[in-house]
């Protein structure tokens, strides 16, 4: 009988995506042995409405898409864009229950949302569903492991890259070369995202 799939989700709005959230990915799927990690493309990221304005989940899709376009294992997700409404972890993880019975998924975070873990839409009933992956960047300080959880720990290098500094150096016209993937860059200027990009 064959092993039970193993599924990471690493889950964002990816306004835009970049290298740190790529390289989570790749190693994630290295060390964890996974056989695919979904990047799932939220639709509405219910924690962010209000703060600031979101661009549009059919083109962060197709950039997540772009940047990940050969990369073995690791898959742009539209479940949570195909479902509508706003994006919650525990509906994507009960959907993909379904999508792959018997599989173990494991859901990928970095040390700064953990702390956010218990204000998430039916919080308790995710420790029963997931490995929790911890993606721990060198120079962060470390986070206690969340109760009733089952947790893994993954370092990366520090990755000094944030999407909002990426569309703030998008809207002035300076480079992001090497910090977005290049297919994922040309996907941003072919859709014209993100004002005053060249």
């Amino acid at each position: 009988m064959a092993n039970p799939q193993r599924i990471g989700i690493l889950g964002g709005t990816f306004d835009p995506v970049h290298v740190g959230h790529l390289f989570a990915a790749v190693e994630a799927r290295h060390e964890l042995h996974l056989d695919q990690v979904l990047l799932v493309v939220a639709n509405e990221p219910w924690q962010k409405v209000g703060e600031r304005t979101v661009t549009r989940a059919e083109d962060r899709f197709a950039v997540v898409a772009a940047a990940v376009d050969g990369v073995e294992g690791v898959e742009a997700s539209r479940i949570e864009i195909d479902r509508g409404g706003p994006s919650y972890t525990i509906d994507t993880v009960d959907e993909l229950s379904r999508q792959y019975p018997g599989a173990q998924l494991y859901l990928i975070v970095g040390t700064d949302l953990v702390g956010d873990l218990p204000t998430w839409h039916r919080a308790q009933d995710l420790p029963d569903k997931v490995v929790l992956v911890v993606v721990h960047r060198g120079g962060v300080p470390p986070v206690a492991d969340p109760p009733g959880w089952r947790v893994e720990r993954l370092v990366i290098p520090a990755l000094e890259i944030s999407s909002s500094d990426l569309r703030r150096r998008l809207t002035q016209g300076r480079p992001v070369d090497f910090l977005v993937p290049e297919r994922a860059i040309r996907c941003i200027r072919r859709l014209g995202l993100y004002a005053g990009t060249r």
